[in-house]
Protein backbone atom coordinates (compact mmCIF):
# COMPACT_ATOMS: atom_id res chain seq x y z
CA UNK A 1 0.00 0.00 0.00
CA UNK A 2 1.68 2.96 -1.10
CA UNK A 3 0.61 6.65 0.45
CA UNK A 4 0.61 9.78 -1.51
CA UNK A 5 1.76 12.99 1.12
CA UNK A 6 0.80 16.22 -0.60
CA UNK A 7 2.62 19.40 0.78
CA UNK A 8 1.99 23.13 0.23
CA UNK A 9 5.31 25.18 0.21
CA UNK A 10 5.77 27.35 2.94
CA UNK A 11 5.22 31.37 3.17
CA UNK A 12 6.09 33.64 0.00
CA UNK A 13 6.46 37.16 0.07
CA UNK A 14 3.07 37.42 -1.88
CA UNK A 15 1.37 35.43 0.73
CA UNK A 16 1.92 38.07 2.92
CA UNK A 17 0.79 40.95 0.59
CA UNK A 18 -2.36 38.65 0.18
CA UNK A 19 -1.58 38.80 -3.29
CA UNK A 20 -3.45 35.97 -6.12
CA UNK A 21 0.37 34.21 -7.41
CA UNK A 22 -0.92 31.71 -9.69
CA UNK A 23 1.73 30.87 -11.70
CA UNK A 24 3.88 34.03 -11.15
CA UNK A 25 7.20 33.20 -9.55
CA UNK A 26 7.09 34.24 -6.26
CA UNK A 27 9.79 33.66 -3.46
CA UNK A 28 9.89 31.96 -0.10
CA UNK A 29 10.02 33.97 2.92
CA UNK A 30 12.48 33.57 5.69
CA UNK A 31 9.48 32.16 7.57
CA UNK A 32 8.59 30.01 4.97
CA UNK A 33 11.74 28.14 5.19
CA UNK A 34 11.48 27.66 8.57
CA UNK A 35 7.78 26.10 7.67
CA UNK A 36 9.33 24.08 5.36
CA UNK A 37 12.16 22.41 7.83
CA UNK A 38 9.50 22.25 10.26
CA UNK A 39 7.45 20.20 7.86
CA UNK A 40 10.63 17.77 7.08
CA UNK A 41 11.26 17.20 11.02
CA UNK A 42 7.61 16.41 11.32
CA UNK A 43 8.28 14.18 7.63
CA UNK A 44 11.28 11.69 9.07
CA UNK A 45 9.33 9.04 10.52
CA UNK A 46 7.19 8.29 7.22
CA UNK A 47 9.59 6.98 5.04
CA UNK A 48 9.21 9.07 2.02
CA UNK A 49 10.76 7.06 -1.14
CA UNK A 50 10.67 10.34 -3.75
CA UNK A 51 9.65 13.90 -3.69
CA UNK A 52 8.18 15.41 -6.76
CA UNK A 53 7.07 19.02 -7.09
CA UNK A 54 6.08 22.30 -8.82
CA UNK A 55 9.26 23.89 -10.66
CA UNK A 56 7.98 27.56 -9.09
CA UNK A 57 10.38 28.34 -6.76
CA UNK A 58 8.43 28.99 -3.74
CA UNK A 59 7.36 24.79 -3.82
CA UNK A 60 10.89 24.00 -5.24
CA UNK A 61 12.64 25.60 -2.62
CA UNK A 62 10.37 24.01 -0.20
CA UNK A 63 10.54 20.60 -1.45
CA UNK A 64 14.60 21.70 -1.42
CA UNK A 65 14.68 22.17 1.87
CA UNK A 66 12.79 18.94 3.00
CA UNK A 67 14.65 16.57 0.32
CA UNK A 68 18.02 17.91 2.20
CA UNK A 69 16.88 16.77 5.15
CA UNK A 70 15.14 13.55 3.60
CA UNK A 71 18.44 12.62 1.87
CA UNK A 72 16.27 12.58 -1.43
CA UNK A 73 16.15 14.26 -5.12
CA UNK A 74 13.66 16.52 -5.81
CA UNK A 75 12.53 16.27 -9.64
CA UNK A 76 10.28 18.94 -10.79
CA UNK A 77 7.17 18.43 -12.99
CA UNK A 78 5.59 21.92 -14.82
CA UNK A 79 1.70 19.99 -14.30
CA UNK A 80 2.14 20.66 -10.84
CA UNK A 81 2.17 24.08 -10.77
CA UNK A 82 -0.55 26.30 -9.03
CA UNK A 83 -3.88 27.17 -11.20
CA UNK A 84 -3.10 30.56 -13.51
CA UNK A 85 -5.02 33.02 -12.46
CA UNK A 86 -5.02 34.99 -15.23
CA UNK A 87 -5.82 38.43 -15.03
CA UNK A 88 -5.82 38.02 -11.27
CA UNK A 89 -2.25 37.29 -10.74
CA UNK A 90 -0.51 39.93 -8.86
CA UNK A 91 -3.77 41.31 -7.61
CA UNK A 92 -4.43 41.92 -3.31
CA UNK A 93 -8.13 40.50 -2.14
CA UNK A 94 -8.80 43.68 -2.18
CA UNK A 95 -8.02 44.68 -5.44
CA UNK A 96 -9.74 41.52 -7.04
CA UNK A 97 -13.11 42.93 -4.35
CA UNK A 98 -12.91 45.79 -6.11
CA UNK A 99 -12.36 45.67 -9.82
CA UNK A 100 -14.05 42.20 -10.14
CA UNK A 101 -16.68 42.33 -7.91
CA UNK A 102 -19.06 39.60 -9.54
CA UNK A 103 -16.23 37.43 -10.29
CA UNK A 104 -14.97 37.43 -6.96
CA UNK A 105 -18.38 36.57 -5.81
CA UNK A 106 -18.90 33.65 -7.67
CA UNK A 107 -15.09 32.70 -6.55
CA UNK A 108 -16.35 32.46 -2.99
CA UNK A 109 -19.52 31.01 -3.47
CA UNK A 110 -19.40 28.84 -7.16
CA UNK A 111 -15.43 28.49 -7.33
CA UNK A 112 -16.08 25.77 -10.37
CA UNK A 113 -18.10 28.19 -12.55
CA UNK A 114 -15.68 30.85 -12.14
CA UNK A 115 -14.61 31.47 -15.81
CA UNK A 116 -11.23 34.92 -15.80
CA UNK A 117 -9.63 35.95 -18.88
CA UNK A 118 -6.41 33.97 -19.69
CA UNK A 119 -6.80 31.58 -16.48
CA UNK A 120 -7.29 28.01 -15.53
CA UNK A 121 -11.13 26.79 -14.90
CA UNK A 122 -10.89 24.45 -11.78
CA UNK A 123 -11.84 21.39 -13.58
CA UNK A 124 -8.75 22.15 -15.96
CA UNK A 125 -6.32 22.38 -13.16
CA UNK A 126 -7.64 19.49 -11.48
CA UNK A 127 -7.68 17.23 -15.22
CA UNK A 128 -4.20 18.66 -15.62
CA UNK A 129 -2.48 17.25 -11.42
CA UNK A 130 -4.69 14.08 -12.12
CA UNK A 131 -2.60 13.18 -15.03
CA UNK A 132 0.47 13.79 -13.70
CA UNK A 133 -0.22 12.42 -10.38
CA UNK A 134 -2.03 9.30 -11.96
CA UNK A 135 1.36 8.71 -14.38
CA UNK A 136 3.51 8.88 -11.15
CA UNK A 137 1.58 6.82 -9.01
CA UNK A 138 1.21 4.48 -11.18
CA UNK A 139 5.31 4.01 -12.37
CA UNK A 140 6.07 4.18 -8.37
CA UNK A 141 3.64 1.29 -7.29
CA UNK A 142 3.87 0.84 -3.69
CA UNK A 143 5.96 3.78 -2.82
CA UNK A 144 5.16 6.17 -0.43
CA UNK A 145 5.41 9.73 -2.13
CA UNK A 146 5.54 13.48 -2.04
CA UNK A 147 4.41 16.35 -3.79
CA UNK A 148 4.81 20.02 -3.31
CA UNK A 149 2.60 22.15 -4.68
CA UNK A 150 -0.01 24.58 -4.25
CA UNK A 151 -3.10 25.30 -2.62
CA UNK A 152 -5.78 25.48 -5.13
CA UNK A 153 -3.91 22.32 -7.10
CA UNK A 154 -3.80 20.42 -4.05
CA UNK A 155 -7.23 21.02 -3.03
CA UNK A 156 -8.50 20.35 -6.64
CA UNK A 157 -6.06 17.31 -6.87
CA UNK A 158 -7.32 15.79 -3.37
CA UNK A 159 -11.28 16.13 -4.90
CA UNK A 160 -10.34 14.17 -7.93
CA UNK A 161 -8.35 11.51 -6.50
CA UNK A 162 -11.13 11.18 -3.67
CA UNK A 163 -13.81 11.47 -6.89
CA UNK A 164 -15.90 14.32 -4.94
CA UNK A 165 -17.47 16.42 -7.19
CA UNK A 166 -14.92 19.97 -7.80
CA UNK A 167 -17.98 21.93 -6.58
CA UNK A 168 -16.79 20.98 -3.41
CA UNK A 169 -13.62 23.27 -3.59
CA UNK A 170 -14.46 25.88 -1.30
CA UNK A 171 -15.33 23.27 1.66
CA UNK A 172 -11.83 23.19 2.89
CA UNK A 173 -8.56 25.39 2.64
CA UNK A 174 -5.11 23.68 2.41
CA UNK A 175 -2.23 25.92 4.72
CA UNK A 176 1.41 27.04 4.28
CA UNK A 177 3.36 23.80 4.61
CA UNK A 178 0.03 21.57 5.59
CA UNK A 179 0.19 18.29 4.97
CA UNK A 180 -2.28 16.09 3.37
CA UNK A 181 -1.94 12.00 2.95
CA UNK A 182 -3.96 9.70 1.24
CA UNK A 183 -3.55 6.39 1.26
CA UNK A 184 -3.95 3.96 -2.09
CA UNK A 185 -5.65 0.95 -0.41
CA UNK A 186 -6.75 -2.10 -2.60
CA UNK A 187 -10.17 -0.45 -2.43
CA UNK A 188 -10.07 2.93 -2.78
CA UNK A 189 -7.93 6.33 -1.72
CA UNK A 190 -8.93 6.84 1.79
CA UNK A 191 -7.80 9.93 2.65
CA UNK A 192 -6.12 9.93 6.24
CA UNK A 193 -4.93 13.59 6.95
CA UNK A 194 -5.83 16.60 5.55
CA UNK A 195 -3.92 19.67 6.22
CA UNK A 196 -1.89 19.02 9.43
CA UNK A 197 0.02 21.73 10.37
CA UNK A 198 0.92 20.36 13.68
CA UNK A 199 4.72 20.76 12.89
CA UNK A 200 4.23 24.40 12.84
CA UNK A 201 3.28 24.88 16.90
CA UNK A 202 6.71 27.13 17.36
CA UNK A 203 7.06 28.71 14.00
Amino acid sequence: MGRLYLIRHGESEWNILSKVQGQSNTQLTDKGREQAKKAAQGLLHEKIDLIFSSDLNRAFDTAKVIGELLELEVNTFEELREMRFGVWEGLTTQEIMNKYTNEHTIWMTEPHKLNLPEAEKLIDLQERLLGIVNILIKDNKDKNILIVSHGSSIKALILGILGIDISFYNKFTISNTGISIIEYRDYSPVLRVLNDTSHLKEV
